[in-house]
């Protein structure tokens, strides 16, 4: 997800069109979603392994903790940005047109 956002950030044909609001909020709106199913599927990941690991199954111990951690970090990261994004609401709205 941070290599995808670094990317979409550093693109030069992103700097150089102009993008119109519509396509903006669209674009915006299929990042958030793909971000959040690629959130999920890390947790499904995740609790798949505990549960091979809880029934000793043959799953190696070490899988099963970066997977954890992978899920606990990208869930860590999509509340910051949901926070972020509620912060920037915010801010708009307390604004005086």
């Amino acid at each position: 997800m941070i290599d995808r956002i670094q990317r979409t950030a550093l693109s030069p044909t992103v700097q150089q069109q102009a993008i119109k609001p519509a396509e903006t909020q669209r674009a915006f709106s299929q990042f958030l979603k793909e971000a959040i199913h690629e959130v999920n599927k890390q947790q499904i990941e995740s609790d798949q392994l505990t549960t091979k690991l809880a029934k000793g199954e043959n799953v190696d111990l070490h899988n099963v903790m970066i997977a954890s951690q992978k899920a606990s970090v990208s869930l860590q990261l999509a509340i910051e940005v949901r926070n972020k994004v509620i912060e920037a609401y915010q801010e708009v709205m307390r604004m005086q047109v």
